[in-house]
């Protein structure tokens, strides 16, 4: 009898899109087979300790103390993760075929968590070290996006000391180079936390300092105005495919966190109401987005679509998106014709892949 494979759920975190995250792998958990997979849940609290219990999904979701909580180390030599409470010896966590982070934002979706398991040894769904911390940083994506010929809307970056330094005359600096309205958003975040669409100069200084409470890295970028918000999803290593697209009417002026995750009257459109032409247009961007960027397994690729011209405006490419069932991802690829439980087989299968093919590169001359 074929021995089952062993997956690790990590999930929580410390960023502020930690309810996500439990929402997230709540559904992922559900559709993992447990005839193929024997499941290890592992928890990361908002403090960063690691919950290595028996429920740790049930303590993160009652927001318990969780002094029990052990904290976990790497251990590569040993090709896995050690369990460590207190003055105990350390513990071995079950040892695990591969791990699927299901962290959105930074300490997961960054490159951290994904740096954390090379170091061990450990297979792991979806973007490596260098995809997953271009994926997050919005500022060097666009900059690379832009040297590849993509488009991407004008933006500037400020530090957040900035803003401090120079109340006035950062705002009429904005007013000159773009004018209004802009965005403002920490440079590392995602589920449009911290995000604030500012009309004027008066509305400048409050949206730095909201940003600011998240990254000390400001993203300014000038609004597409009249633009329709496209989404498409991509799964693959080397040979990446893309999904049908979908299109965001948020109940809000754009499609913020409460939007996203609160307003009913937010909806969702699949497939994107696009001619034939222009929708293979997107796919093929959100493809090149993936491929440039050297995102594997699976990403989320936004756009803005100017009406006017319908020309197509890189956003953002998300290398651990909104993974429930209802998540445009998920969405996407079901419209697609891959299921939630086999696109979670489908990504296992390619996280296994990508560590195959780094275990046969040279490390030394």
């Amino acid at each position: 009898m074929k021995r089952k494979l062993r997956v690790g759920v990590l999930f929580g975190g410390r960023s502020g899109e930690h309810e996500i995250s439990l929402l997230s792998a709540k559904s992922v958990l559900a559709a993992l087979d447990r005839d193929k997979y024997d499941v290890t849940e592992i928890g990361i609290d908002r403090d960063g300790r690691w919950l290595l219990s028996e429920n740790p999904m049930k303590e993160l979701s009652d927001d318990a103390d969780n002094q029990d909580a052990g904290e976990s180390v790497v251990q590569s030599e040993r090709h896995g993760l050690l369990s460590v409470r207190g003055d105990s010896q350390p513990d071995a966590v079950s040892k695990l075929d591969i791990v699927f982070p299901v962290l959105h934002g930074p300490y997961g979706e960054d490159g951290t968590v994904q740096g954390l398991l090379e170091m061990a040894g450990i297979p792991y769904v979806g973007a490596g070290v260098l995809g997953s911390a271009v994926g997050m940083d919005k500022a060097v994506m666009k900059a690379l996006l832009s040297q590849a010929g993509l488009n991407v809307s004008p933006y500037s970056l400020l530090l957040a000391i900035d803003g401090r330094a120079r109340p006035d005359a950062v705002p009429a600096r904005i007013a000159g180079e773009f004018g209004y309205p802009v965005f403002v958003k920490p440079a590392n975040l995602g589920s449009s936390v911290g995000i604030s669409k500012v009309h004027n100069a008066s509305e400048f200084a409050p949206a730095m300092d909201l940003a600011a409470q998240y990254d000390r890295r400001i993203l300014v970028e000038q609004a597409v105005e009249d633009a329709r918000e496209i989404e498409c999803s991509v799964l693959g290593n080397d040979r990446p495919e893309a999904s049908i697209c979908g299109e965001i009417f948020p109940a809000g002026e754009f499609y913020d966190y409460e939007s996203k995750y609160f307003d009913d009257r937010s909806r969702t459109v699949i497939p994107a109401d696009l001619p034939d032409d222009l929708h293979d247009r997107i796919r093929a961007t959100a493809v090149e987005v993936f491929t440039t960027l050297d995102i594997s397994g699976m990403a989320r690729v936004d756009f803005l679509l100017r009406r006017a011209d319908e020309k197509i405006f890189v956003l953002e490419a998300n290398t651990i998106p909104g993974f429930t069932q209802i998540s445009m991802y998920a969405k996407l690829w079901e419209a697609s014709g891959i299921p939630y439980a086999e696109l979670v087989d489908r990504l296992i299968e390619l996280g296994l892949e990508r560590f195959r093919e780094r275990s046969e590169l040279r490390i030394t001359p």
